[in-house]
């Protein structure tokens, strides 16, 4: 073992926070390695919804029209429906994924971006291209098998799985991103909450034309509650569209105490047929396998110059589709900082506040992603299907929903309650945008704290203070139509300000770290024509926000200051850490 291969950051893992990770880091110059102990990216679908949050992500790091181009768009995954199989009678449909009108505003008002729907082995292949064009080294068959760190950085031992030697890869900094079983996680002693294995659930990958059954009503997701339906973790057969309208993916759940079943290819296509409800369409089975519903998440994100991203550090069921949505963000957390660090404008106590940052929002999704499974039961109970009863008593609970008098009455009005209940899952708007972070990295002004009148996980409420991401308001800039975003990122700090800000500029402009300079007003480089920016500014012409490269704001200043020099000199100190 006398080869070392050197770099500043190793990142263990080519998936969705892998993947990132290694983007933006060759994106912003960083030396970086990413090795797999498997031979190709994701062959299967598995995470798949992209929220607006990442589709902004993915705008700041130069990829976001290549995911558009290969993505299921927004208004094709919306009516998310619930039957007793394709084939047959439903039960009700939620508007989904941003596409209830009055929802659809909203995600007009919040960002310059859509969401949309592109699986996991469709994305891998888009962040690990654009990643190694940039200057990441990728590895294949490459299996981490442990590491030592010491004051200067990190010694992993890796073993080529084609030729069966190993060697070791010194770097600066690891990342483990290595997924829910993560080795890197295990080795750096990060402390866990929750617990592995609650429940049962196989996935099961098919071709089939099913056109006629769902081009009228097009959706990601098509819940089947029927007898048999309705034990393991997802709580219903689930039938996900992979591609309009003949790639798919069934989620069905097993009894996770008595192991999975025999996963033969006569079982996968039973289970098919009963989901599906129609013996004679032709069905190719792709592949199928078996997985449990998790409910872990990290209490700290790294220890010493190891850190963990993504399903290693938050290991959760599907539901509300936050698992790659999360883990592309703590990626994009995580590099701005530790090329800062690298790069000597930042000391390594910024690396401090990736744990207090993205902890607190991987233990809300996990929390969230389970609770909306146990959000599905209030449907099975409109129908009676809680409780032990034979397939034809059942059936026969569904059935009476159509007849007239009382009793259906209320029984359809509890299950169209309970299927309007499921907005928690499908349009958590909030959940996808109202991350505030506390920490070292982010400069309270004093303000009193933040109240939201309306449901924080259903309902995004923009702000400018300290901690949240930048509000999106469109701005022009000569004939070019421009989001506020867009002013931000690629990798350093931005400055905004207004006429009446030149003491900002001058400020920024006195600073060793790079920061860019924004002003918005009437006869500036940007203007608001709109007067939307004005208002969702929350501060002055004259006032300041200082935006971190990863679009949050860190520093935000209501009005001019005679002393902006020393007043932005000392916020910066205490952001990257120098503060005395």
């Amino acid at each position: 073992m006398s080869t070392v291969v050197e770099t500043d950051v190793l990142i263990v893992g080519s998936g969705p926070a892998g993947a990132s990770a290694a983007l933006a880091l060759s994106t912003y110059g960083v030396p970086n390695i990413v090795v797999t102990r498997y031979a190709s990216l994701a062959d299967t679908p598995r995470a798949h919804i992209t929220n607006q949050r990442t589709m902004e992500v993915l705008r700041d790091l130069g990829v976001e029209q290549e995911v558009v181009a290969k993505a299921t768009p927004q208004h094709l995954m919306g009516n998310t429906t619930f039957c007793t199989s394709l084939a047959g009678e439903e039960l009700g449909r939620v508007r989904s994924w941003g596409n209830d009108p009055l929802v659809q505003a909203a995600h007009e008002l919040a960002s310059p971006t859509r969401m949309c729907d592109l699986p996991q082995h469709l994305m891998e292949p888009v962040l690990v291209d654009a990643a190694v064009a940039r200057g990441t080294s990728l590895r294949f068959e490459t299996e981490y098998l442990s590491h030592t760190q010491d004051a200067d950085g990190v010694t992993a031992v890796v073993r080529d799985r084609l030729r069966g030697d190993t060697y070791e890869i010194r770097a600066k900094y690891l990342i483990g991103a290595d997924g829910g079983r993560s080795r890197v996680a295990e080795d750096a002693g990060l402390p866990m909450g929750g617990q592995m294995g609650v429940a049962g659930s196989i996935n099961i990958v098919f071709e089939a034309d099913l056109t006629k059954y769902t081009a009228h009503r097009p959706a990601t997701l098509y819940w089947v509650l029927a007898p048999g339906a309705t034990v393991g973790g997802i709580g219903a057969g689930l039938v996900r569209c992979v591609r309009p309208w003949n790639e798919w993916l069934i989620v069905w759940g097993y009894d996770v105490t008595a192991g999975a079943p025999d996963l033969t290819t006569e079982y996968a296509e039973s289970v098919v047929r009963q989901l599906v409800g129609d013996d004679e369409i032709p069905v190719t089975i792709k592949s199928s396998s078996a997985w449990t519903v998790n409910e872990m998440y990290a209490e700290r994100y790294s220890n010493g110059r190891v850190f963990c991203a993504g399903d290693a550090t938050h290991r959760h069921p599907p539901s509300n589709g936050l698992g790659s949505n999360t883990s592309i963000q703590d990626a994009y957390n995580l590099a701005w900082k530790l090329k800062l660090v690298l790069d000597g404008s930042a000391s390594p106590k910024l690396l401090d506040t990736y744990t207090a940052e993205r902890a607190p929002v991987g233990k809300q999704v996990v929390t969230r992603a389970n609770r909306s499974i146990g959000e599905t039961a209030p449907i099975f109970e409109a129908l009676d299907g809680l409780s032990p009863q034979t397939p034809e008593q059942l059936w026969a609970n569904i059935a009476a929903r159509k007849e007239a008098g009382e009793a259906a009455e209320k029984q359809r009005a509890k299950l169209r309650e309970a299927i309007a209940f499921k907005v928690y899952e499908f349009n958590a708007h909030g959940v996808d945008l109202n991350q505030r972070y506390t920490s070292e990295a982010v400069v309270p002004d004093g303000t009193p704290p933040e109240t939201f009148p309306r449901d924080p996980e259903l309902h995004h409420q923009p702000t400018s203070r300290p901690g949240a991401r930048i509000p999106h308001a469109w701005i022009t800039s000569g004939t070019r139509t421009l989001s506020t975003l867009d002013t931000v990122g690629q990798g350093r700090f931005t400055l905004l300000t207004g006429i009446g800000g030149e003491g900002w500029i001058r400020a920024a402009e006195a600073q060793d770290v790079d920061i860019a300079t924004v002003v918005i007003g009437p006869g500036q480089e940007y203007e608001d024509p709109y007067g939307d920016w004005a208002r969702l500014s929350e501060i002055s012409d004259a006032g300041a926000l200082l935006v971190r490269p990863d679009g949050f704001v860190a520093f935000r200043h209501a009005t001019a200051a005679p002393d902006a020099r020393e007043v932005l000199s000392d916020a910066l100190r205490r952001i990257l850490g120098h503060a005395r």
